[in-house]
């Protein structure tokens, strides 16, 4: 069906997963990144509309939102390939269904609130009953474990033909996927799907190049490099630094001039890799942080006058410049001929809390998320919102390690999200190092307290200087 209808030539791991449907109730996809496991779920599922009388099937995945960027747009990528399909189903934002039989013959996407418990979930996908019933799980890998006892359901009743079809990375070790390669491994088929360039059957999808980089670069017992090359579970879970929903409440707070005043202000410099990074100054004060300068194609002269004009504008009391890999080297050498005093921070040097951070940049984004859900205050941007939720750590030897930056940008495309880890590194190198504020002039309380704006501006003046104590 897959060669004829949509003109297509399935991989082989891909063939051997259309081939082993009609005789596999229960099919579990493990694999790397970017093997085309959501085209498989969308062929079976057209299949089974196109095949089974009066067939119910629902689709779901870890969210909504990923559920409509990546399973639903694959159904319908197939679904305008194909005069049949078109003429046959109609397609709408959540339901698939035959013109004639609108009512029986159908393809359902299900979703549950991101707050919702095992007992919300299981209303939110019970109830799929037929003859001919399936269900079409996306991204799995990251499921809690009530789902698939709800999805077992379409086993009762004595169904003529049911499928449970599963697909996802191997990020968990727990949840249905990890269920499915282990303790259940006798009911399920098993498929893993590899991108390891010394397998001849690894995906053709994900380039020997690239795979083989990022072996060399981070090793074969990296845990991402598990997950993400060679679709194997690695020792520890890995899971997302912070949720959405906690960096957009961040976005929402404000402080004011008052609330922060006796907070020191930092500055953070990262400094642009590549063609398509930017480098961004970062300021941040207390619980406070404000919105980035991003600069692209500037040199060290460049970038360190803009760094030395905001550092004398704003009074800043510390800067912490990205030293790794000596990108930053020459900002901070023209920092330091400015008659400055920058903070060279290597991002591979080692942690305060060395038994419990691997390296420093996991620290600092820690510490970074500690500050966040504390209450601090970001000024709102689409890039760091991705660069922020799209970051996860491992646990490697008993200390936190986070996912290495190259391999968070090959995962969120796009100039925002790029600019979003720039900004997210200059962010966190704000937490470096504990900052004391200088010993400068500020507005404390009582001095506005003895502020009278309906007093004469002689008394003003008066008032000012008997309150001012540069000791205070």
């Amino acid at each position: 069906m897959v060669r004829e209808l949509f003109k297509t030539e399935p991989d082989r791991w891909q063939e051997d997963a259309l081939e082993s449907f009609p005789t596999s109730r229960r099919i579990a996809m493990k694999a790397c990144a970017g093997p085309g496991k959501t085209a498989v779920l969308a062929w079976l599922g057209w299949n089974f509309l196109l095949t089974r009388p009066h067939p119910k099937i629902g689709a779901t995945s870890i969210s909504g939102a990923n559920l409509k960027s990546n399973l639903w747009a694959e159904l319908a990528r197939w679904y305008h390939t194909s005069d049949l399909l078109r003429s046959q189903f109609e397609f709408t934002k959540s339901l698939i269904y035959c013109r004639q039989f609108p009512e029986t013959w159908s393809l359902e996407g299900r979703t549950w609130p991101k707050d919702a418990d095992n007992t919300q979930i299981g209303n939110a996908l019970a109830g799929l009953h037929a003859k001919h019933v399936m269900w079409l799980l996306d991204e799995t890998g990251d499921y809690p474990e009530s789902i698939m006892p709800v999805c077992e359901g379409i086993f009762s009743g004595a169904p003529e033909e049911a499928h449970i079809v599963q697909a996802g990375n191997p990020t968990k070790l727990g949840g249905p996927l990890y269920r499915a390669c282990t303790i259940a491994r006798d009911i399920w088929k098993v498929i893993t799907i590899t991108a390891d360039p010394a397998d001849p059957n690894r995906t053709p999808r994900v380039s020997v190049e690239v795979a083989e980089e990022q072996i060399k670069q981070y090793g074969r017992d990296n845990p991402w490099v598990l997950v993400r090359i060679f679709g194997q579970f690695p020792p520890s879970n890995i899971n997302s630094l912070i949720g959405p929903d906690e960096v957009e409440a961040a976005f929402k707070r404000v402080y004011t001039e008052y609330d922060i005043s006796g907070a020191p202000r930092v500055l953070g410099i990262d400094v642009a890799r590549y063609g398509d990074d930017a480098s961004s100054i970062f300021r941040r004060q207390g619980l406070q942080a404000f919105k980035p300068d991003l600069l692209r194609n500037v040199n060290s002269v460049q970038g360190a006058g803009r760094v030395a004009r905001i550092w004398d504008d704003w009074g800043a009391d510390a800067c912490f410049v990205d030293a790794t890999g000596g990108f930053g080297a020459g900002w901070i050498d023209q920092l330091i001929q400015l008659g400055k005093s920058p903070f060279g921070v290597q991002y591979a040097g080692e942690a305060h809390e060395k038994d419990r951070y691997y390296n420093k940049r996991t620290e600092m984004y820690f510490d970074a998320v500690d500050w966040i859900k504390r209450g601090g205050a970001l000024a709102e941007s689409p890039g760091l919102l991705a660069a922020l939720t799209q970051t996860t750590y491992t646990i490697k030897g008993n200390r936190l390690l986070l996912e290495p930056k190259e391999m968070i940008k090959a995962r969120i495309q796009g100039a925002a999200a790029s600019g979003g880890l720039d900004e997210a590194d200059s962010f966190v190198q704000t937490f470096a190092e504990p900052v004391m504020p200088k010993n400068k002039p500020r507005r404390t309380m009582q001095r506005q307290a003895d502020y009278n704006p309906f007093a004469e501006p002689n008394s003003i003046a008066a008032a000012v200087d008997e309150s001012y104590n540069p000791y205070r």
